[in-house]
């Protein structure tokens, strides 16, 4: 069987985690037994994901949203204990990657929905960071903004929030997956037909408005239900593992 160790050494080095400034720790967050067969992917590291994840017999969690944030209490009470404990109970490895897996040209969120939404000519949106998070794309072919939109909700499976301002034929595509909302600035600057992301702020709204933009929020869930996925699958077929990929129903 691989070890746990050894998956966690390649996962990191593959998704790059230092390049990047986060709010959590990336890689492996809760050591579980050495050997693993079973791995079992989902967004969060809620308890209802480790229930079932424990049912399937997996021995260790991936996940994008996992524990320990920055200015989160450190007392392992409450909602914390009793997910940590459903984990240690069971000797289960929890691996988690945030902004790294956002950002991976191959595995990340935001390439992942950009293939589901057949937006091409990808580029970074974050032109001089270091390790950029967004992404700017086109589509091959104008569409009507509400035909952009239809698509968005099919595909993700929800009704999405459609701040209608800005051409009535859209083509340039900003988005980044999640609670990206604040990076509608980044897109201005850019001068695109739409801004793509989970979720909605009272102020996007305006700027959306203000500066003939139209900004779609999909979901912060449904937005990262992709990558991973496909690093779930990537690491099965690099280390012949089991991959059972489990969507805990969130609406937001």
């Amino acid at each position: 069987m691989p070890q746990l160790q050894e998956i966690t050494a390649y996962t990191n080095q593959y998704l790059r985690i230092n390049e990047f400034a986060d709010y959590c720790p990336n890689g492996l967050q809760v050591e579980g037994q050495a050997e693993v067969l079973k791995i079992a992917s989902g967004v969060s590291a809620s308890l209802a994901f480790i229930e079932q994840a424990i049912d399937w017999g997996a021995q260790c969690l991936l996940v994008h949203h996992g524990y320990f944030w920055k200015n989160e209490r450190a007392e392992i009470v409450g909602m914390k204990k009793r997910r940590l404990q459903a984990l240690l109970s069971k000797d289960m490895g929890l691996l988690a990657y945030h902004l790294p897996l956002d950002a991976h040209p191959v595995v990340g969120n935001n390439i992942q929905l950009a293939q589901r939404l057949e937006i091409g000519s990808i580029e970074p949106l974050q032109q001089t960071a270091k390790a950029p998070i967004g992404n700017v794309g086109k589509l091959a072919t104008p569409l009507p903004a509400t035909e952009f939109v239809a698509r968005c909700e099919q595909v993700l499976g929800r009704k999405a929030v459609h701040i209608d301002s800005g051409p009535v034929q859209v083509q340039t595509i900003a988005w980044c997956t999640g609670g990206a909302q604040s990076m509608i600035d980044q897109a201005v600057e850019r001068q695109v037909d739409v801004y793509l992301t989970g979720e909605i702020s009272e102020q996007t709204v305006h700027t959306a408005r203000e500066c003939d933009l139209h900004f779609i929020a999909a979901g912060h869930h449904a937005t990262e239900r992709y990558g991973v996925q496909a690093l779930g699958e990537h690491l099965a077929e690099k280390f012949a593992l089991q991959h059972q990929f489990f969507d805990i129903e969130n609406p937001a």
